[in-house]
Protein backbone atom coordinates (compact mmCIF):
# COMPACT_ATOMS: atom_id res chain seq x y z
CA UNK A 1 0.00 0.00 0.00
CA UNK A 2 1.18 3.31 -0.82
CA UNK A 3 -1.03 5.36 1.35
CA UNK A 4 0.48 8.53 3.47
CA UNK A 5 -0.22 10.05 6.48
CA UNK A 6 -2.31 12.91 4.62
CA UNK A 7 -4.46 10.05 3.09
CA UNK A 8 -4.61 8.60 6.92
CA UNK A 9 -5.63 11.92 8.22
CA UNK A 10 -8.12 12.32 5.28
CA UNK A 11 -9.72 9.13 5.98
CA UNK A 12 -10.16 9.36 9.71
CA UNK A 13 -11.78 13.17 9.22
CA UNK A 14 -14.59 11.10 6.72
CA UNK A 15 -15.16 8.21 9.28
CA UNK A 16 -15.49 10.56 12.32
CA UNK A 17 -17.62 12.82 10.15
CA UNK A 18 -19.88 10.18 8.59
CA UNK A 19 -20.16 12.04 5.35
CA UNK A 20 -17.58 12.60 2.59
CA UNK A 21 -18.59 16.07 2.16
CA UNK A 22 -18.09 17.00 6.11
CA UNK A 23 -14.90 14.92 6.02
CA UNK A 24 -13.47 16.67 3.42
CA UNK A 25 -14.36 20.02 4.94
CA UNK A 26 -12.36 19.02 8.49
CA UNK A 27 -9.33 18.06 6.26
CA UNK A 28 -9.41 21.28 4.36
CA UNK A 29 -9.68 19.97 1.09
CA UNK A 30 -12.58 20.62 -2.13
CA UNK A 31 -15.40 17.64 -2.17
CA UNK A 32 -13.63 16.88 -5.76
CA UNK A 33 -10.35 16.30 -4.24
CA UNK A 34 -11.26 13.88 -1.35
CA UNK A 35 -13.49 11.94 -3.17
CA UNK A 36 -10.98 11.07 -6.03
CA UNK A 37 -8.11 10.74 -2.46
CA UNK A 38 -10.53 8.60 -1.15
CA UNK A 39 -11.47 6.63 -4.24
CA UNK A 40 -7.61 6.08 -5.14
CA UNK A 41 -7.16 5.34 -1.14
CA UNK A 42 -9.81 2.43 -1.35
CA UNK A 43 -8.36 1.50 -5.30
CA UNK A 44 -4.86 1.22 -3.45
CA UNK A 45 -6.02 -1.39 -0.49
CA UNK A 46 -8.11 -3.59 -2.56
CA UNK A 47 -11.26 -3.44 -0.98
CA UNK A 48 -13.72 -1.10 -0.14
CA UNK A 49 -13.35 0.70 3.27
CA UNK A 50 -16.92 2.36 3.08
CA UNK A 51 -20.36 1.97 2.66
CA UNK A 52 -22.60 4.76 0.88
CA UNK A 53 -25.32 5.38 2.09
CA UNK A 54 -28.03 8.22 1.75
CA UNK A 55 -27.51 9.94 4.88
CA UNK A 56 -23.61 9.49 4.85
CA UNK A 57 -21.15 6.71 4.75
CA UNK A 58 -20.15 3.93 7.58
CA UNK A 59 -16.90 2.01 8.04
CA UNK A 60 -17.20 -1.77 6.36
CA UNK A 61 -14.89 -4.04 8.75
CA UNK A 62 -11.68 -3.59 6.12
CA UNK A 63 -12.53 0.35 7.24
CA UNK A 64 -12.43 -0.01 10.98
CA UNK A 65 -9.12 -1.85 10.75
CA UNK A 66 -7.83 0.77 8.58
CA UNK A 67 -9.05 3.37 11.14
CA UNK A 68 -7.83 1.25 13.73
CA UNK A 69 -4.21 1.16 12.57
CA UNK A 70 -4.40 5.52 11.45
CA UNK A 71 -5.17 6.65 14.30
CA UNK A 72 -2.03 4.81 15.63
CA UNK A 73 -0.24 5.76 13.19
CA UNK A 74 -1.25 9.48 13.88
CA UNK A 75 -0.88 9.56 17.16
CA UNK A 76 2.94 7.90 16.92
CA UNK A 77 2.94 10.60 14.63
CA UNK A 78 2.37 13.14 17.31
CA UNK A 79 4.57 11.85 19.95
CA UNK A 80 7.49 11.73 17.88
CA UNK A 81 6.78 15.36 16.51
CA UNK A 82 6.65 16.31 20.13
CA UNK A 83 9.93 14.34 21.13
CA UNK A 84 11.62 16.45 18.75
CA UNK A 85 10.25 19.62 19.55
CA UNK A 86 11.55 18.83 22.56
CA UNK A 87 15.18 18.15 21.10
CA UNK A 88 14.83 21.70 19.17
CA UNK A 89 13.61 23.17 22.46
CA UNK A 90 16.79 22.17 24.63
CA UNK A 91 14.10 20.09 26.88
CA UNK A 92 15.30 16.84 25.53
CA UNK A 93 18.46 14.90 24.83
CA UNK A 94 21.98 14.60 26.32
CA UNK A 95 24.37 17.48 27.30
CA UNK A 96 28.28 16.76 27.34
CA UNK A 97 30.22 19.40 29.03
CA UNK A 98 33.75 19.51 30.03
CA UNK A 99 35.04 20.78 33.12
CA UNK A 100 38.03 21.57 34.87
CA UNK A 101 38.41 20.39 38.73
CA UNK A 102 37.02 23.44 40.39
CA UNK A 103 34.27 24.17 37.77
CA UNK A 104 33.35 20.35 38.33
CA UNK A 105 33.66 20.45 42.51
CA UNK A 106 32.67 24.30 43.14
CA UNK A 107 30.84 26.19 40.29
CA UNK A 108 29.20 23.36 38.47
CA UNK A 109 26.74 21.66 41.48
CA UNK A 110 25.08 24.89 42.77
CA UNK A 111 24.28 26.15 39.85
CA UNK A 112 23.54 23.01 37.34
CA UNK A 113 21.14 21.39 39.76
CA UNK A 114 17.89 23.37 39.83
CA UNK A 115 18.44 23.97 36.02
CA UNK A 116 18.72 20.14 35.53
CA UNK A 117 16.24 19.51 38.42
CA UNK A 118 13.68 21.38 36.12
CA UNK A 119 14.50 19.73 32.95
CA UNK A 120 13.43 15.61 34.00
CA UNK A 121 14.15 14.77 30.41
CA UNK A 122 17.63 15.71 30.04
CA UNK A 123 20.90 14.13 30.40
CA UNK A 124 24.27 15.88 31.25
CA UNK A 125 27.16 13.80 31.32
CA UNK A 126 30.42 15.71 32.96
CA UNK A 127 33.88 15.08 32.04
CA UNK A 128 36.90 16.12 34.25
CA UNK A 129 39.92 17.72 31.90
CA UNK A 130 42.68 20.10 32.30
CA UNK A 131 41.77 23.40 30.93
CA UNK A 132 44.53 22.88 27.89
CA UNK A 133 42.62 19.33 27.01
CA UNK A 134 39.40 21.12 27.14
CA UNK A 135 40.60 23.76 24.35
CA UNK A 136 42.27 21.22 22.32
CA UNK A 137 39.11 19.01 22.39
CA UNK A 138 37.02 22.34 21.97
CA UNK A 139 38.81 23.27 18.80
CA UNK A 140 39.20 20.15 17.20
CA UNK A 141 35.05 19.72 16.84
CA UNK A 142 35.03 16.63 19.28
CA UNK A 143 33.36 18.64 22.16
CA UNK A 144 30.95 21.41 22.08
CA UNK A 145 31.88 23.44 24.87
CA UNK A 146 33.68 22.96 28.33
CA UNK A 147 34.30 25.24 31.31
CA UNK A 148 37.94 25.94 31.35
CA UNK A 149 40.47 28.81 33.27
CA UNK A 150 41.19 32.02 31.62
CA UNK A 151 45.05 31.17 32.48
CA UNK A 152 45.26 28.64 28.95
CA UNK A 153 46.00 29.62 25.37
CA UNK A 154 42.22 29.39 23.82
CA UNK A 155 43.19 30.71 20.41
CA UNK A 156 40.61 31.24 18.45
CA UNK A 157 37.66 30.04 20.73
CA UNK A 158 35.58 32.36 22.83
CA UNK A 159 35.76 32.58 26.24
CA UNK A 160 33.21 34.01 28.74
CA UNK A 161 34.14 34.48 32.34
CA UNK A 162 31.83 33.22 34.89
CA UNK A 163 33.51 33.05 38.42
CA UNK A 164 36.92 33.68 39.76
CA UNK A 165 38.58 30.81 40.41
CA UNK A 166 42.52 31.92 42.17
CA UNK A 167 44.23 29.47 43.61
CA UNK A 168 46.25 29.37 47.30
CA UNK A 169 48.46 27.44 48.97
CA UNK A 170 47.32 26.16 52.59
CA UNK A 171 50.00 25.58 54.95
CA UNK A 172 49.28 23.32 58.68
CA UNK A 173 48.75 26.31 61.33
CA UNK A 174 52.40 26.20 63.02
CA UNK A 175 54.11 26.31 59.32
CA UNK A 176 57.24 28.86 59.28
CA UNK A 177 55.00 30.25 56.16
CA UNK A 178 51.89 30.64 58.26
CA UNK A 179 51.79 34.46 59.12
CA UNK A 180 53.98 35.61 56.19
CA UNK A 181 53.31 37.32 53.04
CA UNK A 182 51.86 36.09 49.57
CA UNK A 183 54.47 33.57 47.65
CA UNK A 184 55.61 32.77 44.60
CA UNK A 185 54.88 29.18 43.65
CA UNK A 186 59.01 28.54 42.93
CA UNK A 187 59.69 29.91 47.04
CA UNK A 188 57.50 26.83 48.07
CA UNK A 189 57.56 24.15 45.35
CA UNK A 190 60.52 22.07 47.49
CA UNK A 191 58.00 21.99 50.59
CA UNK A 192 56.26 18.91 50.76
CA UNK A 193 52.82 18.45 49.47
CA UNK A 194 49.77 16.69 49.72
CA UNK A 195 47.79 16.75 46.06
CA UNK A 196 45.17 15.45 44.61
CA UNK A 197 44.96 12.05 43.07
CA UNK A 198 46.23 11.27 39.44
CA UNK A 199 43.66 11.84 37.22
CA UNK A 200 42.89 15.47 38.77
CA UNK A 201 42.50 17.78 36.15
CA UNK A 202 43.89 20.50 38.69
CA UNK A 203 46.42 18.35 39.71
CA UNK A 204 47.64 17.84 36.52
CA UNK A 205 47.25 21.95 35.96
CA UNK A 206 49.69 22.17 39.24
CA UNK A 207 52.10 20.13 38.38
CA UNK A 208 52.84 21.09 34.95
CA UNK A 209 53.61 24.57 35.83
CA UNK A 210 56.26 22.69 38.57
CA UNK A 211 58.19 21.22 35.44
CA UNK A 212 57.57 24.27 33.90
CA UNK A 213 60.09 25.92 36.77
CA UNK A 214 62.02 23.13 36.75
CA UNK A 215 60.27 21.30 40.07
CA UNK A 216 59.32 18.12 40.58
CA UNK A 217 57.00 18.45 43.68
CA UNK A 218 57.32 15.38 47.00
CA UNK A 219 54.22 14.39 47.21
CA UNK A 220 53.42 12.26 50.82
CA UNK A 221 50.11 11.27 49.64
CA UNK A 222 47.36 12.15 47.46
CA UNK A 223 43.78 12.45 48.40
CA UNK A 224 41.44 11.79 46.22
CA UNK A 225 38.81 15.24 47.56
CA UNK A 226 39.60 18.30 48.37
CA UNK A 227 38.18 17.33 52.02
CA UNK A 228 40.52 14.49 52.58
CA UNK A 229 43.42 16.88 51.44
CA UNK A 230 42.65 19.51 53.24
CA UNK A 231 42.43 17.42 56.62
CA UNK A 232 45.97 16.10 55.61
CA UNK A 233 47.69 19.45 55.81
CA UNK A 234 45.55 20.74 58.64
CA UNK A 235 47.44 17.84 60.47
CA UNK A 236 50.83 19.06 59.55
CA UNK A 237 51.42 16.52 56.53
CA UNK A 238 52.84 18.54 54.35
CA UNK A 239 51.39 21.81 52.08
CA UNK A 240 48.51 22.03 49.17
CA UNK A 241 47.35 24.26 46.51
CA UNK A 242 43.63 24.59 46.51
CA UNK A 243 41.36 26.46 44.66
CA UNK A 244 40.69 30.19 47.54
CA UNK A 245 36.84 28.95 48.05
CA UNK A 246 37.76 25.38 48.80
CA UNK A 247 39.83 27.00 51.29
CA UNK A 248 37.68 28.91 53.19
CA UNK A 249 34.79 26.17 53.17
CA UNK A 250 37.01 23.53 54.42
CA UNK A 251 39.25 25.64 56.84
CA UNK A 252 35.84 25.74 59.34
CA UNK A 253 36.28 22.31 60.04
CA UNK A 254 40.47 22.27 59.54
CA UNK A 255 42.44 24.63 61.49
CA UNK A 256 44.76 25.21 58.26
CA UNK A 257 45.86 28.75 57.37
CA UNK A 258 45.83 30.09 53.46
CA UNK A 259 48.89 32.04 52.22
CA UNK A 260 48.48 34.19 48.93
CA UNK A 261 50.39 33.08 45.00
CA UNK A 262 51.85 35.16 43.38
CA UNK A 263 51.65 33.83 39.57
CA UNK A 264 49.88 34.53 37.11
CA UNK A 265 48.81 31.29 36.50
CA UNK A 266 46.81 31.33 40.07
CA UNK A 267 45.02 34.43 39.36
CA UNK A 268 42.29 32.47 37.65
CA UNK A 269 38.72 32.87 36.29
CA UNK A 270 36.50 29.97 35.02
CA UNK A 271 35.01 30.57 31.79
CA UNK A 272 32.77 29.00 29.25
CA UNK A 273 34.33 27.75 26.38
CA UNK A 274 33.39 27.16 22.76
CA UNK A 275 33.42 27.70 19.07
CA UNK A 276 30.78 29.55 17.26
CA UNK A 277 27.51 30.40 19.65
CA UNK A 278 24.87 29.77 16.73
CA UNK A 279 26.88 26.14 16.13
CA UNK A 280 26.04 25.00 19.28
CA UNK A 281 23.17 22.46 19.75
CA UNK A 282 20.05 23.88 21.89
CA UNK A 283 20.45 22.05 25.20
CA UNK A 284 23.90 23.31 25.42
CA UNK A 285 23.05 26.99 24.20
CA UNK A 286 20.40 26.68 27.08
CA UNK A 287 22.99 26.10 29.59
CA UNK A 288 25.54 28.47 28.96
CA UNK A 289 22.86 31.22 28.62
CA UNK A 290 22.10 29.62 32.49
CA UNK A 291 25.62 29.42 33.55
CA UNK A 292 26.41 33.41 32.38
CA UNK A 293 23.48 34.16 34.54
CA UNK A 294 20.60 33.86 32.09
CA UNK A 295 21.59 35.33 29.00
CA UNK A 296 23.38 35.06 26.19
CA UNK A 297 27.29 35.11 26.13
CA UNK A 298 28.90 38.17 24.18
CA UNK A 299 30.81 37.20 21.29
CA UNK A 300 33.42 39.27 22.22
CA UNK A 301 37.71 38.42 21.92
CA UNK A 302 38.67 36.11 24.54
CA UNK A 303 39.51 37.97 27.84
Amino acid sequence: MRLDLADLHLFLCIVDAGSITQGAARAHLALASASERLRRIEADAGVRLLDRRPRGVTTTEAGEALAHHARALLRQRERMRSELHDFAAGARGTVRLYANTAALTEFLPPRLAPWLAARPRLRVELKERTSAEIVRTVAAGLAEAGIVSDAVDAGGLRLHPVASDHLVLIVPPDHALADGPARSFAEVAAEPFVGLAPGSALQAHVDAHAREAGARLAFRIRMKTFEGLCAMVAHGVGVGIVPRRVAARHRRRHPYRTVALTDRWTRRRLCLCYRDWDALGAPMRELLSHLAGGRRPPEGAPP
